[in-house]
This record gives C-alpha cells, structure tokens and sequence, in this order.
C-alpha cells in the first residue's frame, strides 16, 4: 500500500529508503520512508504520543543528563561547553541587542543558563520531566513542557532556538506555524538537525547513529528545510555546519556495528565526511544549522 508524505500543501509519494534499528532502548525496527520531491525522510511506524517516552528511558541518552562519569560523557560534556559559546556567538551575531530566546528542547538548561549569565531574557521547553526539573535548577526559571502551552500565547521573541529537536517532533508543519507566531517581526529562528544527505550517513547506511529511530521522527535534507520554512514564508538567510558531529555520530555508529568504540575508525570517517563537505559546493555535512528569517512579507 503506498503512503503519502505529511505535508497537505505537498503531498507526494512516499517509497521505502532504509530499515534501521533503535540501538538505544528495544532494539525494535523501523522503516525509512523517502518523499522524493521534498527530499524527506521519515520513520514508520511513528509511535503514539503516550508511547513515546519509553523510547528515551536510557541512561545513555546523555542529551538530557548532566552525566560525566564514563570516558564518552566527559568528552560530550567537554565538547558541549565549547559549542554552547559558539552557538551564544551565532545568536547574538544575528540579533544585535540582548533580548529574550526560547530554547525549545532545552535539556537540562546549559544552553539557557549560559544566556542567562550574559544578560539575556530566557524561556525553556522541555518535555523530558527529568532534564526540566535539571534546567529549572540550572536556569532558576519554569520550564514548560510544549510551545503549545498557553504561557506562549502572548509572548515574542527575538530568537527561537531548536539545537537537535525537530527531528523528534510531531506535524512538522504545525510547530513551525507556532514558532513563526512566537517570533517578533525581525526574530530569527535557528534549527540545527542532522543531514543525511552526508558522508558518514551515506558510509554507515542504516547503522548511522543520527537516524535514531523512533525518537528521531523525521531526517532532514536542505532542500526539505528550506521548503518547508519557505511554506511559512520565511526563509533560510545561513546555513553552517556542526563540525563535531561527525565524529561523535561516527563513534556510536561504530559502536553500533561492533559493539566496540573504535575511535581511530571513527575519527577518519568524521575527518573524511567534513573533509568532503567543505571541499563540495553542497555542504553536506553530518549535521547543518539554519538560521531562518521571520520575514513577513517573503513571497514564496
């Protein structure tokens, strides 16, 4: 039986792309389905909104954990503090003044707390019940549990950030009109997802640790990202590479295939897949920022 992709203003066939398997918590498989128009892919079986949150019970899920006992939490958390700068230094490039963000999928608050210090006004979404009651401590500010909490409704933002979360959402569509409505006129949007349209996704095949399945509902494309925002009348202004994640996604797809953490392995398909990124016109790197206009006026 054929299905049809998500999308109501684009609807297109959907063709079988990969099965993969959730490494992280059943071991259950999932199939990846490609809208070949929008260059999308998604996971099938999507599990119920109230099944969902087994999928994240794992102490290895080190996102939403403050974590730093084992050899691969001390270097996560090593690499987090640095880019948690970096991304600070991309916000306040593109918004000039200090003002006030909403991090949606905020974890256990590092980033919002890191604002906060600086002298932004902060907001966070996370709803991980144990990573929100560790952001709340971090940020000493209530976290909400969806955008679509009724808090939101009369609020505005000069930056919305989503760092690896919307992937994991539902109705695509739907949470980006909310996050179009929660921007001010002149806000920015910006969403890191993984891309893969990489090296490292094309070389690992349905052991790249980035498909994540379930958790990770659909895969992104820069075609499907900037279609999707255009929909919305807004539009991708820059689009910038995570450099390190290539590597960490490269360790736990070797780590998948062998059950061993071949580092020197790891590390060469990370160098060759930013190596072959920076050198393409594409830009395909293991995992892209975008940072997304709010421009009212664009014309799609």
């Amino acid at each position: 039986m054929q299905e049809t992709s998500y999308s109501s203003e684009n609807v297109t066939q959907l063709t079988s792309f990969l099965t993969c398997k959730d490494y992280l918590v059943t071991g259950e498989l999932f199939d990846l389905k490609i809208d070949q128009g929008l260059q999308l892919l998604s996971t099938h079986p999507q599990p119920l909104a109230e099944k969902l949150p087994k999928y994240y019970e794992s102490s290895a899920y080190i996102s939403h954990t403050d974590e730093q006992t084992s050899f691969l939490g001390k270097v996560y958390a090593g690499v987090k503090s640095y880019t948690v700068a970096k991304k600070w230094q991309l916000v306040q490039k593109f918004v000039k003044k200090k003002g006030i963000i909403l991090d949606v999928g905020c974890g256990t608050g590092t980033f919002l707390a890191f604002g906060k210090k600086i002298g932004w006004k902060i907001d966070g979404v996370e709803p991980a019940s144990q990573a929100a009651l560790v952001a709340e401590n971090n940020v000493e500010n209530s976290i909400k549990t969806t955008i679509f909490d009724s808090y939101f409704d009369d609020k505005q933002y000069d930056a919305i950030t989503l760092w690896h979360v919307l992937e994991h959402l539902p109705d695509t569509h739907k949470h980006i009109e909310r996050l179009k409505k929660m921007l001010k006129p002149e806000g920015i949007l910006i969403i890191a997802v993984p891309n893969f349209k990489s090296y490292d996704a094309k070389y690992y095949g349905q052991y790249w640790a980035a498909y994540d399945v379930p958790r990770h509902l659909y895969h992104f494309s820069q075609q499907a990202i900037n279609t999707i925002v255009n929909q919305h009348r807004m539009y991708v202004i820059s689009t910038m590479p995570m450099i390190f994640d290539a590597y960490y996604v490269s360790l736990l797809s070797e780590q998948y295939i062998s059950n061993k953490k071949n580092w020197i392995k790891a590390f060469w398909i990370g160098f060759v897949s930013n190596f072959l990124a920076f050198f393409s016109s594409k830009k395909e790197y293991s995992s892209l920022i975008y940072v997304i206009n709010n421009n009212n006026s664009f014309e799609c």
